[in-house]
């Protein structure tokens, strides 16, 4: 097939490429269907509260799995126990100020780490571990497969949660 031009055919050639037509790989994007969620049990006994947070953060996004999807949550559910026993650097026991407000003109509260670790130690893993998941919807729904028990005991026996041995990242001093 070619175009008229003065009563004559003319025959367009064929489009030349210079490359040659190749399939590209698609890249990967998970769906909520197809996630394979597991449970994770930390053991929080003598690790450094920072180092444990990331490690903690990291499975909660699913940045351990291959099909990881920034805009998805693929991350696993992690148990926390011996929230009690965590350590801090420093001078942080006592130097370590969190802050919240009632909402009401000059309800600003503030407590020290040692005050928090006393009264609730799980808030201060939960805190740490907040801190480093993504503002907004998606990092509230990753936040909320996390556990912290202040004891050695938990309640979710019955999802055979598998041991995550953390205890050679907290080895700088």
């Amino acid at each position: 097939m070619g175009l008229v031009k003065n009563n004559q055919v003319v025959t367009i050639p064929p489009k030349i490429t210079l490359t040659p037509s190749v399939d590209h790989m698609k890249t990967y994007m998970a769906k909520n269907e197809s996630i394979q969620r597991c449970w994770y049990l930390v053991d929080a006994d003598s690790l450094k509260l920072g180092r444990l947070a990331v490690a903690i953060a990291s499975y909660l996004r699913g940045k351990h799995k291959p099909e990881y999807t920034p805009h998805v949550d693929t991350g696993d559910y992690v148990i926390v126990i011996n929230a009690e026993k965590i350590i801090v650097t420093g001078n942080k026991e006592k130097n370590k100020i969190y802050y919240s407000h009632t909402g009401y003109p000059g309800g600003i509260k503030e407590i020290n780490y040692g005050d928090l670790n006393k009264k609730s130690p799980q808030k201060a893993i939960r805190l740490a571990v907040k801190g480093m998941m993504p503002r907004g919807p998606l990092g509230r729904e990753m936040l909320k497969k996390l556990r912290v028990y202040a004891g050695d005991a938990h309640r979710h026996g019955a999802q055979q949660p598998q041991r995550l041995d953390l205890k050679g990242m907290s080895s700088v001093v």
